[in-house]
């Protein structure tokens, strides 16, 4: 806690008034994809992707302790600031990056990215367990589409959803 100015009384003593800090810990997985899932992050230049968003996230001081995906989605996990809303936060990483693949010409059939993400929070206790998860994404790829990846984290974390209109 750090002191704010002393506050006089009126007897003229000065009382020092502490602040109370904020804390938190959240942590969250999020995951979106290309517009119409298009295959278009090449491992060629996906590193250089997933620095430019790590800037990204540092600007919003937000920690990433893992990025990875395959050709048509990412997974990120990092903090979430508390003056950071989540909304905005994954709005800032899209909007940025996709500006930056357009213009770099390294991506040249991105046309953007898909409407919607999944978040999903852990807690401290698995962070490791997802970084694993997210560091062999392509591997697991091999095994499961990213439909069904995606129902089972979003089935996991308990999140009610329509069939019909989770993937366009």
């Amino acid at each position: 806690m750090y002191p704010v100015p002393p506050k006089k009384l009126t007897v003229g003593i000065p009382v020092p008034i502490l602040q109370a800090m904020s804390y938190r810990q959240i942590l969250y997985q999020i995951v979106f994809c290309t517009k119409y899932r298009n295959p278009v992050i090449t491992d060629i230049h996906c590193e250089e992707l997933y620095k430019y968003i790590w800037g990204v996230i540092k600007n919003k001081k937000c920690t990433l302790f893992r990025i990875n995906g395959i050709e048509d989605h990412i997974h990120i996990l990092s903090d979430l600031h508390p003056s950071v809303a989540l909304a905005d936060f994954v709005k800032e990483i899209k909007v940025a990056s996709s500006l930056w693949m357009k213009a770099s010409g390294l991506f040249p059939d991105f046309e953007g990215w898909a409407e919607g993400y999944g978040a999903f929070t852990y807690s401290i206790k698995e962070r490791d367990r997802v970084i694993n998860y997210i560091k062999k994404q392509k591997e697991h790829h091999r095994n499961i589409t990213f439909n069904d990846e995606y129902k089972n984290l979003l089935d996991e974390h308990g999140v009610a959803y329509d069939e019909n209109h989770l993937f366009p």
